[in-house]
C-alpha cells in the first residue's frame, strides 16, 4: 500500500512524497540574508532534494520561509496565496495562486490554503497549507500566532493525522513592530491549536535554529514543554531532527 512519506527539513521545511512527487514547503537553505536579525544559525541546514518532480508552496514572504535563490532552482511550480502572487512572479518564479479553501491537485497530492495569522497583521499575507494524500491529511501552519480560525479549519478540512505547528514562541523586537508578546506560537499554544484542528499528532517546527537576544529571543525548554503539553492533550508529540522522517 503507497503511504504518504513526510520529512522535516531545516527550521519551518517539511517534505511530502508520494508516487514520485515531492512537494516542498517553506523550504530553507540561504541563511544568511537571516542573520543581521536573527543571527547566526546554531547548525548547518540540510541541503534540500531539487530532483524532477518536486513542486513547493510557500506560506508567507518572510525569507526564512520563502528562500527565493532555492526555488529559483525548482523544477516544479510554486504553490501561493493569491494575494502574494505577482511579486513571486515579479521573482521570475513559476506561480499557481490558490485563494482560501480552494483545492489543487499536483501529481497524486490534493493541496488546500487555509487561513493563518502573522504577528503583522494585513501588512503581512500568510497562510496554513493543507495537504492530503494516500488517505493521510496534514496542515502546514508556517509561523502563525494563535488565533480563532483553527475550529472552522477542523469543520471544513479536518481532522488531520499531523499538525506542523511553529513552537519557538519568539519575542521579536523589531523597529516599528515592538511588543513583550510571543509573535508565534508557544509549545503550549502549539498544541493547543492542534487539538482544536482534530489532529491526532503534532510535530514541532520553527525552532532550535535562531536565538539572537534582545531583537529575537526564543522560549526556553521547548521541547520538554511541547512534550508535557501534548501528553496532557491526548496527542502524539514529534520532536525530529532535520531531515528526519515523522
Amino acid at each position: 500500500m503507497t503511504t504518504l512519506g513526510l520529512r522535516r527539513l531545516g527550521w519551518a521545511g517539511v517534505e511530502i512524497e508520494l508516487a514520485g512527487t515531492r512537494l516542498l514547503i517553506d523550504a530553507l537553505e540561504n541563511v544568511a540574508p537571516l542573520e543581521p536579525v536573527l543571527g547566526p544559525p546554531r547548525r548547518p541546514l540540510p541541503p534540500v532534494d531539487l530532483s524532477a518532480g518536486t513542486h513547493a508552496l510557500i506560506t508567507h514572504l518572510h525569507p526564512d520561509h520563502y528562500d527565493r535563490a532555492l526555488l529559483a532552482r525548482l523544477p516544479g511550480t510554486v504553490g501561493c496565496h493569491a494575494p502574494v502572487a505577482a511579486e513571486l512572479a515579479d521573482d521570475g518564479l513559476t506561480v499557481v495562486p490558490q485563494e482560501f479553501g480552494e483545492p489543487r491537485q499536483i501529481g497524486p497530492l490534493t493541496v488546500t490554503p487555509a487561513p493563518s495569522l502573522d504577528w503583522r497583521g494585513t501588512d503581512s499575507d500568510q497562510v496554513a497549507w493543507i495537504v492530503e494524500g494516500a488517505g493521510t491529511r496534514i496542515i502546514h501552519c508556517g509561523d502563525t500566532m494563535w488565533h480563532g480560525n483553527w475550529w472552522q479549519i477542523a469543520r471544513d478540512h479536518g481532522p488531520f493525522d499531523v499538525a506542523f505547528v511553529p513552537v519557538n514562541g519568539v519575542i521579536a523586537r523589531f523597529e516599528g513592530y515592538e511588543a513583550n508578546v510571543p509573535v508565534t506560537m508557544t509549545p503550549e499554544q502549539a498544541v493547543e491549536a492542534a487539538f482544536a484542528l482534530g489532529a491526532s499528532a503534532a510535530c514541532a517546527i520553527h525552532y532550535g535554529l535562531f536565538n539572537n537576544p534582545p531583537v529575537y529571543v526564543e522560549q526556553s525548554d521547548i521541547p520538554a514543554r511541547f512534550r508535557r503539553a501534548a501528553e496532557e492533550r491526548g496527542i502524539t508529540a514529534h520532536l525530529v531532527a532535520d531531515g528526519e522522517r515523522v
